[in-house]
């Protein structure tokens, strides 16, 4: 890298060390004493008012957990997600905070992957979505089909969603453990692009259903950051969109109801065993499905409630019907964020990373990452499929 990469303003470096002290949650003070400064001193940096020394931007980069690269590097895009988080009235719970920093830390791993190995990210985004008077949910089922046409799904039912999301719209999508509330996280940065972070610790019928609904505030409230809470219904009209999108985009109106039709066929009363098909059919839980019928008027209001006042729909019962168990297994770390350890396992090869800095990068230990390492080196043995460009 050239000398002439590095040459940053010191008010674009000043910016880029105030985002970094303020999504590292750091205050005026601490940075000022870790970099052996006054605050005024620091200010003025920040400001652009006074350079900053070098010894300065070490202390300060090792405070914030920010890479020297990531801050000086011309080209290098730098990533301010927390701070968009912290405006929410709900973030200052500690697992939502975590959470946040998290996706702020990962999307900053894949972009500084990206710079690192010369990488461009395609986007591949339909037109954003106006919320307009009226019912939005009505808007959200004609937005689901309008986007499900565009992607060539047509009415067919989604075997996985995370693939659509991260290879054919562009979207970056990770999974970690989070705090059991905190289902999922949306964010978007015009650098960057959309950003969704997705509860590994849930089922994958609730994974896939946050993902639904996050994709909901992609399509119609891009801008906004989203912090998805399983049992939090909003009454704000861009709930209501997003849960209404969700629902329509992985349950199609028309599929459901032919679906609906074949297996209810010959029978007088819903049954468990009916909305078990249709579940696993559609990839959603017992109580998303059983809640789409209601709102389709294929079933009545409270259906779902008699069931749960009945004993519920068990998993047991899923197996007797399905011959197999529901998959009520939470996901591996791995299960997502495709593109961002193959990002990561490419660098390791060039000898760009190491071991411990993928581990840091990928925010995983390192007994999964050699994990990763030896599963990509057995991928590679036979050299009949090597890429001829």
């Amino acid at each position: 890298m050239s000398k002439l990469d590095y040459e940053l303003s010191p008010v674009q470096l000043g910016e880029r060390l105030k985002v970094a002290r303020e999504t590292a949650n750091v205050t005026q003070d601490a940075a000022a004493k870790a970099a052996l400064i006054a605050r005024t001193t620091l200010v003025s940096i920040e400001k652009g008012q006074r350079a900053a020394r070098l010894e300065e931007i070490q202390a300060l980069s090792r405070l914030y957990g920010v890479s020297i690269n990531a801050l000086l590097r011309r080209e290098s895009i730098f990533v301010d997600l927390v701070p968009r988080f912290r405006s929410l009235p709900e973030t200052g719970d500690s697992g939502i905070e975590h959470a946040a920093r998290l996706l702020n830390d990962l999307v900053r791993a894949e972009v500084e992957l990206e710079n690192i190995l010369g990488v461009k990210k395609t986007y591949n985004y339909p037109a954003e979505k106006n919320l307009l008077p009226g019912d939005v949910r009505k808007q959200a089922e004609h937005d689901a089909q309008n986007l499900r046409n565009w992607l060539g799904l047509g009415e067919a039912p989604i075997q996985s969603l995370f693939p659509i999301l991260e290879l054919q719209l562009g979207v970056r999508v990770y999974s970690r453990k989070l705090d059991s509330k905190v289902a999922g996280l949306f964010a978007y940065d015009d650098n960057v692009g959309a950003c969704i972070l997705i509860n590994a610790s849930h089922r994958k019928d609730r994974r896939t259903q946050t993902g639904g609904h996050e994709l909901g505030h992609f399509i119609a409230t891009r801008r906004q950051p989203e912090i998805y809470q399983d049992g939090k219904y909003e009454n704000s009209r861009e709930e209501r969109y997003a849960n209404a999108f969700g629902s329509a985009f992985l349950t199609p109106t028309r599929t459901v109801m032919e679906k609906f039709k074949e297996v209810t066929t010959g029978g007088t009363h819903l049954t468990r065993r009916h909305i078990i098909l249709l579940s696993g059919f559609f990839g959603v839980s017992r109580q998303a499905m059983v809640l789409r019928l209601e709102e389709l008027g294929l079933t009545k209001k409270g259906t779902w409630d008699w069931f749960m006042d009945n004993g519920g729909i068990t998993d047991e019962q899923v197996q007797q019907v399905l011959g197999v168990s529901a998959d009520d297994t939470p996901a591996t770390e791995l299960a997502q964020s495709s593109r961002l350890f193959l990002l990561a396992i490419e660098a390791w090869k060039k000898n760009l990373i190491s071991e411990g800095q993928m581990s840091e990068m990928l925010k995983i230990g390192r007994e999964k990452v050699r994990q990763l390492l030896d599963e990509a080196e057995e991928d590679e043995v036979n050299d009949l499929f090597k890429l001829s460009y």
